[in-house]
């Protein structure tokens, strides 16, 4: 495999349950919500067509995977975002960046050399195909 010597930063538990948590749009879009302010089940309910309890799921889901914390507000139990998790999922997806960064880098300097072999055969006069 092309990456096995990238060090992804954080262990695979981690990451698995970062990424299963990140795959369910509602559960990113409740992320962007939080982004905002912390907010209670009853506030992240209200733009979804869903209960308050199918959204206490997803929470969980959140709760688990590191994204987000629970307060204890008296019955309000607020959730907000929490970092850690996050960015551990950012900083091994950022060494894929750099992987295909050098990779585009690598097909422009390719894509260069072609046409430079390409105007230099229409500059001796030859269509390319000799």
């Amino acid at each position: 495999m092309v990456m096995d010597g990238v060090d992804r930063g954080a262990d695979p538990e981690t990451l698995d349950a970062v990424f299963a948590a990140l795959a369910d749009p509602t559960r990113r879009a409740i992320l962007s919500r939080l982004a905002a302010s912390a907010a209670s089940v009853n506030e992240l309910t209200e733009p979804f067509a869903m209960s308050q309890p199918a959204v206490s799921k997803h929470l969980k889901v959140l709760e688990r995977a590191g994204l987000i914390e629970r307060d204890v507000d008296r019955q309000r139990r607020p959730a907000r975002l929490k970092a850690e998790a996050m960015a551990a999922a950012v900083g091994w997806l950022e060494a894929f960046r750099q992987f295909w960064s050098e990779s585009f880098d690598q097909l422009d300097g390719l894509l260069e050399e072609l046409k430079k072999t390409e105007t230099q055969g229409s500059d001796h006069g030859g269509n390319g195909h000799e």
